[in-house]
């Protein structure tokens, strides 16, 4: 017999010619959606030219969402919290930083993070400057770096011009100054010539970037308080609000007075709450405004800022519902970002409208705030889901009807353009007509039916119990706890908390078309006539925990949580029998399933059920007796969670594993879920009472929350969803993993008792898994490979529109300073900005050469900080190693030569770091090749070298000047481009006589010295003459 069982065995493992079931290679589970906000949001940031908002949260991801109902998910691999985010407007680039101090590029048309550049210091503020190609990086020590975006690799590149704070400052640094940069500026009309620096000492500096060198200080030392947020509150640049840790808020004159405007008190210093956000909104009709919120605080304040305020301060508190951690102006919404990641709205018009109406005699009604929730979660949250995918479907609707349904739809976030009272649903031709319909139940016990087909809700139908002859004041508005769905009888079944079953019979399929738009919001029973032909009534006991139908009788079976199982008749809405079912630890049905088996002989209906306490026994279907003696339990219960029959069609010995006799799992078995355990036995073992275990597997940490079984074309597969995130894909019935994934952001919590599930999860025959976290987030997963869970994936993602990118280039679009009032006037903003653009494209490219020719030079030569910068990014920069030293960096150019030498200098200088051997000879071995002609003349001070090398122009350098050559300003650099080619013939293969130049490069550090020691007798030199 054992010998018998091992030829068995070994006939069926692969190769052997009858090896079925599910295999690794069938399965790929993956996120194919998100939907909504994600959880842990924590920042914000917004693109008003593309009108993209991008959501960053503390574990790594950024969700975007754009235009017509496009939305997008980035995930990068570092799991760390975004402490800035910005975009690069109208590019399609985001920069993200991280609390690990590395910047992010992402790119948004391809949805992928070019590069990761890691910063030396610890970043305290961040600030692109718009329109060009650089943007500002300030840190702890009060260091301004200018680093640059590569236009074709998107790749950061560290600049040469450095702020450093002994230079913004013109003082040494106290153990007591707070150095760090906490706001970076730059200034109106001039966003390319001058920026303003505000430090945590409160201490300020208007810089200009062409002289490199201050034009204003102001703020001075604040006692007891420190700087932590500023805005310009001026269209000219001469006037800035400076918010402050102790709940001061200053509005500072930028003129050369240099003195305190004004002072806003909102009530934030009596509670010495920090100011954590200012942001300002300009517009005509003395509408300009500020909008103010502090730390762990739930007021967000509105001020009208214009000539007046200085003696009469208008403002508007709102009370948000809990502390907020961000604010943002999306198109006419203001956008309330929750501690809790919970995004709240408010009516941008109507809190301008308040503002100026306020002093009226008839002001206006307070603003109303308005959470942004999922569309099926608007008017009550989901407590329960069914989602239903069809593979041969008709396709009734085009994409081209679902493109423009997306557009009339009401998106997710508030628009200026569709409100959700306006919204209209599509054409619902049936159940079985559309590719995925998701059926929701909900907490007031409506019933919300969706058209899935896109990555978005359409809503098709809603039902709501309003019938006037049945005893509402007992029922209430009781959740719905299950749901049940039968596409051949056309029967939909609900649960809800107080045992009432409702049965809703629909008409045959395809509906009606005449009604084919109808209203969401305020369905009545009519309005749904051409779809629901009858809605029957079923009071039974207890909480309804599960439904399930036969397929070869008009009954349907029904669980509660308190151990009752009931069998009713469909068609006379009648209860059959009840049979109570005794728990010594949990009473409650989890699972109910009709099966036909043989029992001594003779075939038998039985229905199979499994308790919350992991029993799982067979009753007699029509009778509602236990057919087995005992029930089978395991040794240590675990909450039960799922349980399904399996038909014994699919082979168990697929991977030649198996522990059981192959005519044992060629018969119908039962799969019992639970969070610690999954087992499989035998069912007609388990009719008869007896306890035979063929598979089982157990887990330790984290517990299981989901279970449910797929049907893929080789066989039977198994997802379980663990608390964590963690997803795992297992055959049936051997149990073994097939794959794996994990979905970041996704936590479930058990709810506690007579409390209703945060998180829901619906699963479809196919593997899809639909998971509702919330109010906010839906999540879709897939794992069948190759299966298009929906239409329109790719044009509904794409959040960034280059072609609109195109349309607009040149344009400079500001969020809040091209905000036009009440009473502006939007066609004269129009022609504005055609007359902007015509001047903006003549000056753009000039501008960018100009700005390269000056951020490509070392303004102090004596900060080290752009070559520690460039050190630590050897790894993801792998060319900085070779290009990072020029020849120029062995020698300084005269005081007279410096104007010429800022002109002709080569980018990505870094002088010190000529001291450097291993530089040095990595310089020497890449100039190979590449030094082709070098000429003399007596009266010259430039050397040109003829070849065009691909380093410039990562390094920033201008199209027509430095591009094709090099310029050196002194006869003692031609001494030094002689040396470096006699080096490079002399050592060829091995890199001799190093120290030689090494030693003339520390002599010239010496020079350095000298040269910095001077340059610091000239700040404080300015110093004394300022103050003077």
């Amino acid at each position: 017999m054992f010998v018998k069982k091992l030829v068995e065995k070994a006939a069926k493992k692969p190769g052997g010619g009858s090896s079925e079931g599910l295999r690794a290679n069938d399965v790929e589970p993956r996120v194919v959606l998100h939907y909504g906000i994600p959880s842990g949001a924590h920042l914000f940031a917004y693109d008003p030219v593309q009108k993209i908002l991008a959501v960053s949260t503390k574990d790594g991801r950024i969700k975007l969402f754009g235009k017509d109902q496009t939305q997008a998910l980035l995930v990068s691999e570092e799991a760390s919290i975004s402490k800035f985010l910005e975009f690069v407007q109208n590019q399609g680039i985001l920069l993200n930083v991280n609390s690990k101090n590395q910047i992010e590029v992402w790119d948004l048309e391809k949805k992928l993070m070019s590069h990761v550049h890691v910063f030396t210091s610890e970043i305290t503020s961040l600030r692109v400057m718009q329109h060009t190609p650089y943007f500002y990086v300030g840190d702890s020590s009060g260091n301004v770096s200018v680093l640059k975006i590569d236009q074709d690799s998107n790749q950061v590149i560290q600049m040469d011009y450095t702020i450093p704070y002994l230079a913004s400052n013109g003082s040494p640094v106290e153990s007591s100054d707070d150095t760090s940069v906490v706001s970076i500026l730059p200034q109106p009309t001039s966003e390319t010539k001058r920026i303003l620096l505000v430090f945590g000492s409160g201490f300020m500096t208007l810089w200009d970037i062409k002289e490199s060198k201050p034009v204003l200080k102001t703020g001075g030392k604040q006692e007891a308080k420190k700087a932590t947020c500023a805005c310009w509150v001026c269209p000219s640049g001469s006037k800035v609000s400076v918010g402050y840790s102790n709940g001061d808020i200053l509005i500072w004159s930028m003129t050369e007075s240099s003195s305190i405007v004004c002072k806003l008190n909102l009530g934030y210093k009596a509670e010495k709450t920090p100011i954590t956000s200012l942001k300002w909104v300009y517009a005509e009709g003395k509408a300009s405004r500020v909008y103010v919120t502090g730390s762990s605080s739930n007021s967000l304040q509105v001020v009208l800022l214009n000539d007046q305020t200085e003696v009469k301060m208008v403002k508007l508190g709102l009370h948000v519902s809990e502390p907020c951690l961000g604010m943002e102006i999306k198109q006419d919404s203001l956008l309330v970002l929750g501690k809790s990641g919970r995004v709240y709205s408010y009516d941008d018009y109507m809190i301008e409208k308040y503002l100026i109406q306020s002093q009226s005699k008839s002001p206006p009604s307070l603003p109303k705030e308005s959470v942004v929730k999922l569309p099926c979660s608007d008017s009550s949250s989901v407590t329960v889901g069914k989602f239903l995918t069809n593979s041969s479907h008709l396709l009734n609707l085009s994409d081209d009807d679902y493109a423009q349904l997306a557009r009339d739809t009401a998106s997710f976030l508030p628009s200026q353009t569709v409100s959700k009272e306006g919204s209209r649903s599509a054409h619902f031709p049936g159940f079985t007509k559309v590719k995925n319909v998701y059926i929701t139940g909900h907490s007031d016990g409506s019933i919300g039916v969706w058209d899935m087909s896109c990555p978005f809700l359409v809503p098709v139908l809603f039902l709501k119990d309003q019938q006037a002859d049945h005893d509402t004041s007992s029922r209430g508005a009781s959740a719905l706890t299950a749901l049940h769905f039968d596409s051949n009888s056309r029967l939909l079944v609900s649960g809800d908390q107080n045992g009432m079953v409702r049965l809703y019979r629909f008409k045959p399929e395809p509906y009606l078309t005449e009604n084919s738009f109808i209203p969401f919001q305020g369905i009545s029973k009519k309005g749904n006539n051409h779809i629901v032909h009858s809605v029957k009534y079923i009071k039974l006991t207890g909480s309804i925990t599960c439904i399930q139908k036969s397929q070869n009788s008009k009954h349907l079976a029904v669980g509660s949580d308190q151990g009752h199982v009931s069998l009713v008749d469909i068609e006379e809405a009648t209860v059959l029998y009840t049979k109570h079912i005794a728990s010594d630890i949990c009473p409650g049905i989890t699972s109910l399933q009709f099966e036909s088996c043989s029992v001594q002989g003779f075939e038998k209906n039985v229905l199979v059920v499994a308790m919350r306490d992991s029993s799982v026994f067979a009753l007699d279907s029509d009778t509602g007796n236990m057919i087995g003696t005992n029930m089978i339990k395991p040794k240590k219960p675990f909450k039960a969670l799922f349980m399904q029959i399996l038909d014994g069609k699919q082979d168990s010995s697929a991977n030649g594993e198996s522990i059981v006799e192959d005519v044992s799992t060629r018969q119908p078995s039962v799969l019992l879920c639970s969070e610690k355990a999954i087992y499989i036995y035998s069912l007609s073992q388990v009719v008869q009472g007896v306890k035979k275990i063929l598979h089982k597997k157990k887990f330790t940490s984290p517990s299981i929350c989901s279970a449910s079984t797929f049907y893929g074309a080789s066989g039977v597969g198994l997802t379980l969803v663990f608390s964590d995130g963690t997803v795992e894909i297992r055959s049936l019935p051997e149990l073994s993993l097939l794959k794996q994934i994990s979905i970041r952001g996704f936590t479930y919590s058990s709810p506690k008792q007579n409390s209703l599930p945060e998180i829901t999860i619906s699963a479809s025959w196919d593997g899809d898994l639909v998971m509702v976290n919330g109010e906010n987030e839906l999540i879709v997963s897939s794992v069948l490979p190759q299966k298009e869970t929906f239409r329109l994936v790719e044009p509904l993602s794409r959040v960034y529109k280059k072609e609109y990118a195109v349309c607009h280039d040149g344009v400079i679009a500001s969020s809040s300073k091209e905000k036009k009032g009440m009473f502006g006037s939007v066609f004269k903003t129009k022609s504005k900005r055609a007359a902007d653009t015509e001047t903006t494209e003549s000056t753009k490219e000039e501008t960018t050469e100009e700005l390269s020719k000056i951020f490509s030079t070392a303004n102090f030569p004596w900060n080290n900080n752009v070559e520690r910068s460039r050190e630590s990014n050897t790894v993801t920069t792998k060319v900085d190693d070779e290009e990072e030293l020029d020849i120029d960096d062995i020698d300084i150019e005269d005081d007279d030569d410096h104007q010429q030498q800022q002109q002709e200098q080569p980018k990505e200088q870094g002088i010190l770091s000529g001291i450097s051997k291993k530089k040095l000879a990595n310089k020497f071995t890449s100039f190979k090749g590449k030094l082709k002609q070098m000429t003399t003349a007596k009266n010259e001070k430039s050397v040109v070298v003829t070849n065009e090398e691909k380093h410039e122009e990562k390094s920033g350098a201008t199209v027509d000047q430095i591009k094709k050559k090099y310029g050196f300003a002194s006869s003692e650099e031609m001494g030094a481009a002689k040396m470096a080619q006699s080096k490079l013939q002399d050592n060829l293969k091995k890199l001799q006589g190093i120290s030689l130049k090494t030693t003339e490069m520390e002599d010239t550090a010496k020079s350095f010295a000298s040269t910095a020691k001077e340059l610091l007798n000239a700040v404080e030199f300015n110093k004394q003459s300022s103050k003077s």
